[in-house]
């Protein structure tokens, strides 16, 4: 049975657990946290070598902060802020296990989906009340990330002229609705800083109007980022967690939704502080492609020299988005800065530039997918993988292009005066016919056949790409 760990970091506790399929917890350690993100780093080092076992096959992280779960990369971040660390890829080098990053409040809406009140419903918005703020937002259960970060639920503006906010606006709900807010108020009515949410409640039913009013302070502001997002998201539920969660909803009971376009069943969370390590345990366990979402990819546009592979690059790399690389694109630029070179040179050339191709996709982000333009069978195949071991490239898919060696000639031919000094010239023509006779596809990974002799279907490119890829750009 395949274990995951799931590791969630909070401002004052790290958390980590061993994660089942069914999001039980095997086994769970904790440390205090810190704000050096070393630091906190070689904490989770430490939580993951003592949770570890041969079972464990992938490891999640919730953090807190805004995150780009595609590529895995901390964007920015509160008291630990992550963002200078590479997360994932540190992690992933000291494990060497696969890692899901994604937001904190993600993972934990993730375990209230599965194990706690988010069960059976599929449009959940999910408010986690702490020292700040944090959001999540599931539509037919799937988180909803947007361009990478959405969900930040903490940044809705309920006070164009409140105070500002960490995130440099004014009024967000987490200036006034979140636990650091609750003790200004707190301060502010003149009461002990020492006096908790549950002592508030207690004065609040003897008819205490100091402890009434920071409840109504407090609450009200939530209740209308709490309208708005049902407002935009319809969702069939909306769940309070983190710490102050319940007081949070207790506190509403006070503060009802009064429009009643925007009516909403709201639910403290189930999970409490587990939420965040089952989530993200069980997120690493449902994204068996996570380590290709972070690892770099290539699409091989292979063929013999004019095959049409150029123009399905260019096509593919159009649509897609995709950065380009070519071995005429590298090799060129010599040729033409050194005056081209006898047929002994043009191979040798053309050898360094393949090997460029893959020293720039390995210096590419982790998460990269290029598309590259070469005719793979000018070397030998071990030198292939070589370069994509040593490049990082986990996955790649092949498109063949092709045409018979006739109509490879009548191309060869026509463009001889445009290629740069140091290219074979008409006296390779002959070879290049034979070529076409015995030349093949690599078969690494999925395939893609192009007869370039036809109209090239990039609709039907694409969309192969997309499905072979698992593409969620």
């Amino acid at each position: 049975m395949p274990l995951s760990i799931g590791i969630d970091i909070g401002g004052t506790n790290l958390r980590a657990a061993r994660i089942s399929e069914t999001g039980e917890i095997l086994k769970r350690v904790s440390e205090k946290s810190a704000p050096d993100p070393e630091l906190v780093l070689g904490l989770i080092a430490d939580m993951v070598r003592l949770l570890d076992t041969p079972e464990v096959k992938t490891i999640g992280v919730g953090v807190p902060g805004r995150v780009d779960a595609r590529r895995g990369a901390v964007l920015s971040g509160g008291y630990v802020n992550l963002a200078s660390v590479a997360l994932g890829q540190r992690l992933e080098d000291m494990t060497g296990k696969p890692v899901v990053i994604d937001n904190d409040c993600n993972m934990a809406l993730a375990a209230e989906m599965a194990l706690g009140a988010g069960r059976g419903h599929g449009n959940i918005v999910m408010f986690t009340i702490g020292t700040g703020i944090g959001g999540a937002v599931a539509q037919d259960r799937r988180i909803t990330r947007g361009s990478a970060t959405a969900g930040q639920l903490g940044h809705i503006t309920v006070d164009v002229n409140g105070e500002v906010c960490a995130c440099g606006r004014r009024g967000c709900v987490e200036t006034t609705s979140s636990g650091t807010a609750l003790g200004r108020h707190i301060a502010r009515a003149g009461l002990g800083a020492d006096i908790s949410v549950d002592q508030l409640f207690a004065r609040d039913a003897a008819g205490d109007f100091h402890a009434r009013g920071i409840l109504d302070a407090w609450a009200r502001p939530l209740r209308a980022a709490i309208d708005t997002a049902v407002a935009v998201l319809a969702p069939d539920l909306v769940l309070l967690g983190g710490g102050l969660g319940r007081a949070a909803h207790a506190a509403l009971a006070r503060a009802p939704a009064l429009a009643p376009w925007y009516q909403c069943h709201v639910e403290p969370a189930q999970l409490g502080d587990d939420a965040g390590v089952i989530g993200a345990g069980l997120q690493a366990l449902a994204e068996p492609s996570a380590k290709y979402n972070r690892a770099r990819r290539a699409v091989l546009v292979n063929g013999i020299p004019a095959s049409g592979k150029s123009t399905v690059s260019r096509g593919i790399a159009d649509r897609m988005g995709w950065p380009l690389l070519a071995l005429d694109t590298i090799k060129n630029p010599f040729l033409e800065m050194l005056g081209g070179g006898d047929r002994l040179f043009n191979r040798t050339l053309g050898r360094a530039s393949y090997q460029a191709i893959w020293s720039v996709v390995g210096e590419a982000p982790a998460g990269t997918t290029v598309v590259v333009d070469a005719w793979f069978g000018f070397q030998p195949r071990e030198v292939l993988e070589d370069h994509l071991r040593k490049a990082g490239v986990e996955q790649t898919v092949e498109i063949w292009c092709h045409a018979p060696g006739e109509v490879l000639a009548e191309r060869y031919g026509a463009r001889l005066d445009q290629r740069p000094a140091g290219h074979p010239g008409a006296a390779y023509i002959p070879e290049l016919i034979e070529l076409a006779k015995r030349a093949e596809p690599l078969r690494r990974g999925p395939l893609f056949d192009v007869d370039t002799t036809k109209p090239i279907d990039f609709d039907a490119i694409t969309a192969w790409l997309r499905t072979v890829m698992a593409d969620r750009a």
